[in-house]
């Protein structure tokens, strides 16, 4: 069984994962209606990841010998004023997603939660590779600075993003 405390951090938690998820197919929307089928393409995958990583949560909590509570998903945005203000977004919303995992870590820690310490190491060090994920290619979009035939050669990079 687990704490209460921890029970409720990991329950919030896949309602986070999926709003994540949901966050990423509006963004996806976005960038199909701009005609970038490379970063929705980019999008529509981080979307898929964020649910699974919505059920990794969902799968443990049951392991664990508790029952998940969902909760609504609130609407995402589903406009931005650039490609760079998207992915100042990512960045900015894979950093909170760092915070709420890492407040999880340190209640297991608290309460010697040993099983739920090492489940989160994966998403801990997933959230290292989100969060790099996102500051290249705002890193790579301030280099481009908007320009027509770079935002096309980065879409086209984008675009060939697969499932790993």
């Amino acid at each position: 069984m687990l704490n209460k405390n921890i029970f409720t951090l990991i329950n919030d938690q896949i309602n986070h994962e999926f709003y994540s998820s949901y966050l990423y197919l509006s963004m996806a929307a976005h960038f199909e209606a701009a005609n970038l089928p490379g970063f929705a393409n980019w999008m529509r995958v981080q979307s898929e990841e964020e649910a699974e990583h919505a059920m990794k949560f969902y799968e443990y909590v049951f392991d664990r010998g508790e029952k998940v509570a969902l909760k609504a998903i609130d609407q995402p945005p589903s406009e931005w004023a650039s490609p760079l203000d998207l992915f100042e977004h990512v960045l900015l919303h894979e950093q909170k997603v760092t915070s709420l995992i890492n407040t999880i870590y340190a209640a297991a820690l608290k309460e010697s939660d040993y099983p739920t310490q090492v489940m989160l190491h994966w998403f801990i060090n997933e959230q290292v590779e989100e969060e790099r994920n996102a500051t290249e290619i705002v890193d790579q979009l301030k280099m481009i600075e908007a320009k027509g035939t770079a935002v096309l050669m980065l879409d086209h990079q984008l675009g060939k993003r697969g499932r790993d």
